[in-house]
């Protein structure tokens, strides 16, 4: 941030002299382009309020003030941008077809790894079947010649934890539910991440086969949380099956399949190829490996890369089977070797033109990286969150509810949908009863949302990621506090509404040139007064023919801030050049309304 500049005479002799400087340096390298010792620009940093050592990493801006203090011109040096780089798909590339990317979420114990493992010896050759071991947290079933890849994810908070991240990787989520078991809390939860990530819900009944299972429960409990499926009129593709015989698997790929196809899914193939991290490990033998979901064009052996943090050269690439590959095309996913780190999950992926290229850009990241971790945390703030809402938007309050009981839910989600107004929606994106957990931060992060705690507390990890993530916690115990304290934030950051007073006008009289405003009127203010900087209206025979700020407001020679009814004075309108004799002008101002009080 920009610090004020200490007081006192400029030391350096090279007054007003250019001094380029990068956008993130040590206190050290700062010194040497000032020619100072190190000790000298601490104690510059200290007189300005900035406590850094001889090591510290400080922003432009800070060491802008330092040098503006010894009387140089700071600019930010300029960093050349490495060619070739893709990061979205190139105008005019043909995309092509691609196959939709599945992540299968639900309950604990529900049978999801059981259907992705179904799912796969199904769909893969006889001589596969026996290595399922060797899948690479995402593979690919085919169907009528058709290819789906799944993503084995652990659970709904990778899932969002992903997408809070900035990856958007799932275009289609399976909720397996139980059959004997119902939907349960992590079905709820897996509801709501899948809903926040705006993906398309495809639901498997699983263990049809069981003895307890009951379809026709299942299915109310699930149009409950807002899931009305086909064959009851809703718009929710529902597939009974058993993981465990096999049984309607093939019918889920294929509906799965319709899915994608209303979807409409496409990518560009002949590219530099673009991608997104679904997980890393440092092999022992191997080195850094990276499985990569490619997201467009093509992935090809050799292909430098950037990756995160990370680069490297592709050295070589492993299919879900553990097949060497040469190319990867979109939604293809393999393990790349060749990183010289490793990288995090979710971390984007981009093959670039040459290795120079790629150790340019993992240089700007890096610095990119290290100059956000100086800024001071966004904080997800109900007031924040509100007024950030984009203009002209109906405002939109996102909660994740969770309380102590879940006889508690009810009242209280009831009690907050009940405030919403024609310009603020609130909207409860996930409820459940239990503590506060990191998965409940990772989805108020992804979506944008307030946690509202009711008679429930965070754990030590999720207390830890919502401060380290800036997402904003409200713990209450009286439901009537609760409220009232989001009635405050709705009421207090509702548009205002206003209405217009006029102020007074003026008759002009006389219109001459102005060096500033190219023609300026001289006027006779007949009711009321003008202001400097009030709004003006410039009124031709009744009707407006310009809106503007009255910009220029002279008596004599002297600028004066008003003038009222019966004097004479020189104004200039901003933008407006055109004045005539007999115009008239209109000062008014937007007053605010208190509607408490209408």
């Amino acid at each position: 941030m920009p610090r004020k500049s200490s007081k006192g005479t400029k030391t350096s002799p090279k007054a007003e002299s250019r001094l380029e400087i990068p956008r993130l340096l040590t206190v050290q390298h700062l010194a040497d382009l000032l020619g100072l010792t190190g000790v000298e620009v601490i104690k510059h940093l200290m007189q300005n309020g900035v406590m850094a050592n001889l090591n510290q990493t400080i922003d432009f801006d800070t060491a802008a003030v330092v040098a503006s203090d010894l009387g140089y011109e700071p600019v930010e040096m300029a960093m050349p941008e490495p060619t070739g780089f893709t990061r979205e798909v190139v105008d005019g590339q043909e995309l092509h077809p691609r196959p939709a990317v599945v992540t299968v979420m639900g309950h604990i114990d529900h049978g999801k790894t059981r259907l992705l493992d179904a799912i796969r010896q199904t769909n893969v050759m006889d001589t596969e079947a026996g290595s399922i071991t060797q899948h690479i947290g995402a593979y690919q079933a085919e169907v009528d010649g058709r290819k789906i890849t799944f993503l084995d994810t652990p659970g709904h908070e990778a899932f969002t934890a992903m997408r809070a991240r900035g990856a958007k990787v799932t275009d289609i989520a399976v909720l397996v539910v139980a059959a004997d078991d119902g939907v349960m809390p992590q079905t709820r939860e897996a509801i709501a991440h899948a809903r926040a990530a705006g993906v398309p819900i495809v639901v498997a009944i699983n263990k049809i086969d069981k003895a307890g299972a009951n379809l026709d429960r299942v299915k109310q409990q699930l149009a409950e949380e807002g899931l009305l499926i086909e064959e009851w009129g809703g718009d929710t593709i529902c597939v009974p099956v058993s993981a465990k015989m096999k049984q309607n698997v093939s019918e889920l790929l294929e509906n799965i399949l319709i899915v994608a196809e209303m979807l409409e899914l496409k990518a560009p193939v002949d590219c530099l190829a673009s991608g997104v991290v679904i997980e890393a490990e440092l092999d022992k033998s191997k080195g850094p490996l990276a499985t990569v979901l490619v997201q467009s064009g093509t992935l090809k052996l050799g292909d430098p890369v950037v990756v995160g943090d990370t680069w490297g050269k592709v050295k070589a690439m492993f299919n879900d089977a553990g097949k060497r590959v040469k190319k990867a095309e979109p939604a293809t996913p393999v393990k790349i070797l060749g990183l010289n780190g490793v990288p995090q999950a979710g971390d984007p992926c981009t093959a670039v033109a040459s290795e120079k290229e790629a150790r340019s850009w993992v240089q700007k990241r890096q610095q990119e990286r290290q100059l956000e971790s100086l800024r001071p945390a966004r904080t997800l703030t109900l007031d924040r969150l509100l007024a950030d809402t984009e203009e002209g938007q109906p405002k939109q309050l996102s909660l994740i509810l969770k309380t102590d009981v879940q006889g508690s839910i009810e009242p209280i989600r009831t009690s907050l949908e009940q405030l919403e107004t024609e310009d603020t929606k609130v909207r409860i994106i996930h409820a459940g009863s239990g503590g506060i957990t990191e998965g409940d931060v990772l989805l108020a992060l992804a979506s944008k949302a307030i946690i509202i705690g009711f008679d429930t507390a965070p754990t030590p990890g999720a207390q830890s990621l919502a401060q380290l993530e800036g997402v904003d916690i409200r713990r209450y115990s009286v439901i009537y506090d609760l409220v009232d304290d989001i009635q405050r934030a709705i009421k207090g950051m509702k548009e205002p509404s206003y209405a217009e007073v006029i102020q007074g006008h003026a008759e002009v009289r006389a219109v001459f040139s102005s060096s500033k405003y190219g023609k300026a009127a001289g006027v006779y203010v007949t009711d009321g007064k003008l202001r400097r900087d009030d709004m003006v209206r410039v009124l031709r025979r009744g009707e407006v023919v310009y809106e503007g700020t009255l910009a220029s407001l002279r008596r004599f020679k002297d600028d004066v801030k008003e003038v009222t009814a019966g004097y004479e004075c020189g104004v200039g309108v901003s933008g407006f050049k055109a004045f005539q004799e007999g115009d008239t002008i209109e000062d008014y101002r937007m007053e605010r309304v208190d509607e408490s009080e209408t």
